[in-house]
């Protein structure tokens, strides 16, 4: 299977008003006050909720994520043994870090970690890399799934690194917070799926063309 053949998903929870963090967001205030409403649909006992998280964490191939929402997993108040990427439904997929220098020390040390240093473009291509060697091990294609924060996806938006858009759409304003667009972004979307379940609206788009850079 060739790097070319694997999608990069954009998968980020939001609220009503645009936000992908609440306020003050940091290694020991997770994503924010208030932010604990975004992610309830993947700790849900709705069977919708359940599935869309066990079908898109199954597909996660290698997963990007920039450096400040690898401070806050990795930080004191992240990930453990309860929480952790796919709420626990799946196995653990190599993880990619954009960043200006790799940290001097990682607490998730049993993960696989890879610290790119030579901005987004590069970062995904390296998990590219990694999801073709996951999908020829496993026979089946799976995806690069970029999972933050906003200002990583927005730039992957812009500089046209994404195929696919999934939000999840929390019922909650938060009033502040990391937007995921930016002034001035923009993007074509064809909507191609819309579940609404108990506790969010979950929306998948194909991306069809980009803007303005975030």
């Amino acid at each position: 299977m060739t790097n070319d053949s694997i999608r990069v998903v954009a998968d980020i929870s939001m609220s009503l008003d645009g936000f992908v963090t609440g306020p003050n967001p940091g290694p020991h205030n997770g994503l924010g006050t208030g932010a604990d409403a975004l992610h309830a649909w993947a700790f849900s006992d709705d069977p919708d909720d359940r599935r869309i998280l066990r079908e898109g964490t199954l597909r996660s191939g290698a997963v990007v994520l920039g450096r400040t929402l690898f401070d806050i997993v990795d930080g004191p108040d992240g990930w453990n043994d309860e929480v952790a990427y796919g709420a626990g439904e799946v196995g653990e997929p190599p993880f990619v870090v954009v960043t200006s220098s790799p940290p001097a020390s990682v607490r998730l040390d049993a993960l696989d970690w890879t610290f790119v240093t030579t901005g987004l473009p590069d970062a995904v291509t390296a998990a590219r890399e990694r999801a073709a060697t996951a999908s020829e091990q496993r026979d089946t294609r799976l995806d690069v799934v970029l999972m933050g924060g906003g200002a990583t996806i927005g730039s992957a938006l812009a500089a046209g690194l994404v195929d696919v858009l999934s939000i999840h759409l929390a019922p909650v304003v938060l009033g502040a917070g990391t937007p995921l667009f930016s002034p001035g972004s923009s993007a074509a979307l064809i909507q191609r799926e819309v579940i609404v379940t108990s506790t969010a609206t979950h929306l998948t788009y194909d991306v069809v063309g980009h803007g303005a850079a975030v």
